[in-house]
């Protein structure tokens, strides 16, 4: 039984297909159309799917959309309803459209698949809803025989945040808190608030909070919040504008801070560092309340989670610290892409009452279902793209791309299958030295092209994590954040320890500075041999050269741009920075030796992402 699942039209637009259970290709429309969180019908994606999988449209079964577009009008409307006549300019400009195209998706679905299929009938096409998506997508492929599942994002139809069981092939949502009560919805109203652009930005704030303090925290529990001993919530509405506006906060909002909105171009000030610690804060705690709540009510002792806010590893590695789960697993694409995985998964395993099949591990095989590229194929690519390159034998690529790193050169890595989800995993990144102090600001600002104070993520031999952060346990999807094991830490002067600012960035704070936050914390991936053999072998023979089993890991793209996909993105993106190195395969470019004629001015002129 073949199912392809379907998110779209809002963003991060994905497509995935499982056979028989079993999950063959899953891919973000962002990659192939080079759009970032491309919302549109994701065609590439799905012909990306159907080509994995060896299959025409015709031999899928079903088709399942992510969420109920009714019960999204339903909401809409009720709310207009209950807020008129405020949000009235607003009502003007999103009926018409619901009036005219998103009341009938279903018609426009059926349109388009009849473009991979002309006689597609829409009997074959399901809809799943949006919590229900995004918690299959947790459990299903998670290792777990039962798990609780926790679900928090912006909003679905109506649902924020839910919870819900998993036994066996069986999943059911039993709580839920509605719009407009929305943990994802207040930490998107400070993303804006701060600066940053609401659905992508989140992550840059919290990689701002541990440069400042959560003075605020009290003022948003008192006013924004009224949060719970169980974890359950209300926002107070009155400091919002997200319900029936255009933006996401007001003027009473901007009162209470006593600060206006940032622009996205304005300085960073310390202001601004401890509204992003002050969020963050609240975060944490919201979340720790509501899984100790959760484990209570469950006695369940493993949880798995989904949904844009657990893709918020500071709150993640929180929650495994706290040990009420002693188990957890998060879903690596857990915005919107992955509800396009969750809605297939749903629909065989609910809808269509079929088992689970036992695997080693978890199903996800590393997140590493998007496209591939035989060496065959690279070579005549990246001839054809201009590029100058040797091919090498497997053992002596790594041996020269680790003696690069070794050297402070920025790598770029492009191997195997692409990533599922936000972040990379060592087949689309860009790799460092992390024992570099000078690293972290390179990458963010000749390389990257991005605000000089964003982290950098350490990947980590899965043996040896150990002796080098405070875990113990498998993080494969880079979402959990621990601190750096004290051992390994470096005491500062107190020049440097009065350097609290964004400026704090060069300090030797550790022996990996370059992926050591100022609050000594990383954000950890482990490095599996059975699921990335060739990015193992890569961190085993850095830690030969160097004693450090550990490189800076950071996705292969450059601000305003999504991941590259194909061996010609990877290319272009070399040309247009100041990476050293190239690794296609086993095909090894040098910048210094590619013709200047290629370059690409990657320099200026970014929307912000």
């Amino acid at each position: 039984m073949r199912i392809l699942g379907v998110s779209a039209f809002y963003h991060d637009s994905a497509a995935a297909l499982i056979d028989d259970g079993r999950i063959v290709a899953a891919a973000q429309e962002e990659r192939f159309t080079r759009k970032k969180h491309d919302p549109a019908f994701p065609h590439h994606a799905i012909a990306y799917c159907l080509d994995e999988a060896k299959v025409t449209a015709d031999e899928v079964d079903h088709v399942v959309f992510y969420d109920k577009p009714f019960l999204k009008f339903e909401r809409l409307l009720e709310t207009y309803i209950a807020l008129a006549p405020r949000g009235f300019r607003s009502f003007q400009m999103s009926i018409p459209l619901w009036l005219r195209e998103k009341l009938f998706q279903k018609n426009l679905l059926r349109d388009e698949f009849r473009k991979f299929s002309a006689d597609f009938d829409k009997r074959r096409l399901l809809f799943c809803e949006h919590h229900l998506s995004h918690a299959a997508s947790a459990f299903f492929p998670s290792p777990f025989e039962r798990a609780a599942v926790l679900t928090m994002d912006g909003v679905g139809e109506w649902a924020t945040t839910s919870v819900a069981m998993g036994d066996g092939h069986r999943l059911e949502i039993f709580q839920e808190i509605h719009f407009p009560h929305s943990l994802g919805l207040l930490y998107s109203a400070l993303t804006y608030y701060t600066g940053f652009k609401v659905n992508s930005g989140e992550y840059k704030v919290m990689g701002l909070a541990p440069y400042g303090q959560p003075k605020y925290a009290q003022l948003i529990l008192d006013n924004l919040i009224d949060l719970k001993p169980d974890g359950s919530f209300r926002l107070d509405m009155s400091y919002f504008d997200y319900a029936t506006g255009f933006t996401m906060t007001n003027a009473r909002f901007v009162e209470l801070f006593g600060e206006p909105v940032r622009g996205p171009e304005q300085l960073l000030t310390s202001f601004h560092m401890d509204v992003a610690a002050s969020i963050q804060a609240v975060l944490d705690e919201s979340v720790l309340r509501l899984t100790r709540n959760l484990a209570r009510q469950t006695g369940s002792r493993n949880l798995c989670l989904a949904g844009g806010v657990a893709l918020n590893c500071v709150a993640n590695g929180k929650v495994l610290r706290d040990g009420s789960f002693e188990n957890i697993w998060i879903q690596p694409a857990a915005g919107d892409a992955g509800g396009a995985l969750g809605a297939a998964l749903a629909a065989f395993h609910i809808f269509k009452d079929q088992p689970r099949k036992a695997v080693s591990g978890d199903a996800m095989s590393g997140s590493y279902l998007g496209p591939g590229f035989a060496q065959e194929d690279i070579e005549r690519r990246l001839t054809a793209a201009g590029a100058r390159f040797t091919v090498l034998d497997e053992d002596a690529m790594i041996r020269t791309t680790a003696q690069a790193l070794s050297e402070q050169k920025a790598v770029g890595w492009f191997q195997g299958r692409m990533e599922f989800g936000p972040r990379s995993l060592g087949a689309r990144s860009i790799l460092g030295d992390p024992r570099s102090p000078e690293m972290q600001k390179t990458l963010n600002l000749k390389v990257k092209y991005r605000e000089s104070f964003r982290p950098f993520a350490p990947a980590v031999l899965r043996e040896d994590v150990a002796q080098w952060f405070e875990l113990d346990s498998d993080s494969p999807y880079m979402l959990i954040v621990a601190d750096v094991e004290s051992g390994k830490r470096r005491a500062m002067s107190p020049d440097q320890q009065a350097l609290f600012g964004i400026d704090k960035l060069n300090v030797a704070r550790s022996e990996i500075p370059a992926v050591t936050h100022v609050d000594y914390s990383a954000r950890v991936q482990t490095v599996h041999r059975e699921t990335n053999p060739l990015f193992h072998k890569l961190l085993g023979a850095f830690k030969a050269m160097t004693g450090c089993p550990v490189l800076v890991n950071t996705s292969f793209n450059v601000r305003g741009e999504p991941i590259v996909c194909t061996p010609e993105d990877a290319f272009r993106c070399f040309m247009g920075n100041e990476l050293d190195l190239l690794v296609v395969g086993t095909a090894v470019l040098h910048k210094a030796e590619q013709d200047p004629a290629l370059k690409v001015d990657y320099s200026s002129g970014f929307a912000l992402d």
